[in-house]
């Protein structure tokens, strides 16, 4: 297996991309091989000094570096030698399984989009975010981010890709899929989720529940929640502030630390046709160990694939 890393994206990058190698290795029995792809000298030297030097480690020169405020469409198209760009271009021509970033956001979907493309049936990808359960399991979160505005069929759609996502990679058997909403009765909500209900209610393809509230997040009611990206990413910022909350009142809960971004790594784009996997600015060495954990597990799983099949049939 071959995953490559945007060394030189994210906030503390390359140092703490570094660190996330030195990790992931110490921890991993059978890792993948790591295509390391930034500024060939300063890893090196990184690299050397923190005494990671291995077989699986590939530096891959790239003398370019696109910065977390540059416009992502334009920044992708004039610095074709950036890490970005190159590791996309890793992708698309096979020579990586997987490609992860904490780098610029925009530039990342932008790349995934035009580079690795949509899955045919797709009509948008959309990022999918964990969320921690109070009995100790784990729901998924769609979209948190990538579209703001919807039609009914996207959300249908994001229903499956959360499914599948949950399935393959969580290992959760058919997953009880919901309808986030303002009320649990059938005719409640905005024009958006009332259109989308029926559509969900009659898609043999996933296991629908009916609709659910912010207050059921947390509890076991729904294995998948489906939503538009702009109130998923206000959900998905509220629960890392809880974290954050909680860290600064030195409350040391278990359930509160699983929303610790550094235990998530990053979100995958769901819906193209290759992983791709998107961290946090501010990712530490943590964060990136984990950013690589779940690369391989998209891999390994064949979440890719089973998209493409699922959306053929």
């Amino acid at each position: 297996m071959n995953i490559g890393i945007d060394m030189m994206g994210g906030d503390f990058a390359p140092l703490e991309a570094v660190k996330g190698l030195q990790t992931y290795l110490s921890t991993s029995s059978s890792p993948a091989n790591l295509f390391c792809i930034g500024n060939e000298v300063e890893l090196k030297m990184l690299l050397a000094h923190h005494r990671v030097v291995r077989a699986e480690i590939i530096v891959v020169h790239a003398p370019e570096v696109i910065g977390m405020h540059e416009h992502a469409t334009k920044a992708l198209k004039d610095k074709q030698r950036s890490s970005i760009a190159i590791g996309f271009h890793m992708l698309a021509s096979g020579k990586v399984d997987a490609f992860i970033s904490a780098g610029n956001t925009g530039a990342m979907l932008v790349g995934a989009l035009y580079s690795i493309k949509a899955i045919s049936g797709v009509h948008r990808p959309a990022i999918a975010s964990i969320v921690p359960k109070v009995n100790g399991s784990t729901g998924i979160l769609l979209d948190v981010g990538l579209n703001a505005d919807c039609k009914p069929e996207n959300l249908n759609q994001f229903a499956l890709l959360g499914s599948l996502y949950a399935k393959d990679v969580f290992g959760i058997e058919n997953p009880k899929v919901g309808l986030l909403n303002v009320g649990e009765e059938e005719g409640k909500g905005n024009v958006l989720t009332q259109a989308a209900y029926p559509l969900l209610k009659d898609n043999p393809a996933i296991n629908f529940i009916g609709n659910v509230e912010g207050r059921d997040l947390f509890l076991d009611k729904a294995d998948v929640m489906v939503c538009e990206g702009f109130t998923g990413n206000i959900i998905l910022k509220m629960a890392e502030s809880l974290y954050e909350a909680a860290k600064q009142r030195n409350i040391s809960d278990a359930f509160l630390h699983r929303f610790n971004y550094e235990n998530v790594g990053g979100t995958p784009v769901l819906g193209v046709a290759k992983p791709v996997v998107i961290g946090h600015g501010i990712s530490n060495a943590n964060a990136f160990s984990n950013m690589i954990n779940l690369a391989e597990k998209m891999v390994t799983s064949n979440i890719c694939g089973n998209i493409i099949e699922q959306f053929k049939s």
